[in-house]
């Protein structure tokens, strides 16, 4: 269903019911209606297929937007809460989610670029928290070890990334709020459980 309500599709979709009806009223000899509709039509057909073309769906979302909302809107949330949104929605010419964002970290292969598959919000003792799981594709786990501590600085201030992988090629990156090193380490246990 939330492929079909893809701003591609609604636009492909308008584009190819003006175009028919256009082409019927063409046939029944009614050019006031065939003419500004296959005029408007065809174009608007062809820029919707170019749209479905280059369409990159919305990442899929595990939590349900209304069960962490008040975390969620807090003032310090607010670099996750950018990043929650930019992910769950439609993108266009991306090959992939955070795209720039993985080029600048160097955590990008242009062939088999990393592959957001799913987000999910996390409280974490009261604090906003995401976790993100990828296909690393042409990454390896390595390099993403490598950055993991400027991972957290990258998404925002006052954040520290977690990585978990549960199986090759798979990848959890975890982006909590910095807390002091025993409170982390409780968190990296719990997040160790949830997910194993």
């Amino acid at each position: 269903m939330q492929v079909l309500t893809s701003p591609g599709s609604l636009v492909t979709l308008a584009g190819a019911a003006l175009t028919v009806i256009g082409s019927i009223a063409y046939l029944g000899d009614n050019a006031n209606l065939s003419l500004p509709t296959i005029f408007y039509g065809i174009p608007i057909l062809l820029g919707g297929l170019a749209l479905k073309s280059s369409e990159l769906p919305p990442a899929q979302r595990l939590t349900p937007p209304a069960s962490l909302s008040a975390l969620r809107e807090r003032s310090d949330s607010e670099p996750l809460r950018k990043l929650l949104a930019d992910v769950t929605r439609w993108r266009y010419g991306q090959k992939a989610h955070l795209e720039s964002s993985l080029e600048a970290l160097k955590l990008w292969d242009e062939d088999r670029p990393p592959i957001l598959e799913s987000i999910e919000e996390l409280d974490c003792d009261g604090a906003y928290g995401l976790r993100l799981r990828f296909a690393i594709e042409g990454v390896a786990l390595e390099r993403w070890q490598e950055r993991q501590e400027r991972l957290g600085r990258f998404f925002g201030p006052g954040l520290c990334a977690e990585l978990h992988s549960e199986a090759p090629g798979q990848l959890l990156l975890s982006l909590l709020p910095r807390r002091d090193d025993s409170a982390a380490a409780d968190r990296t246990a719990e997040a160790g459980a949830t997910t194993g």
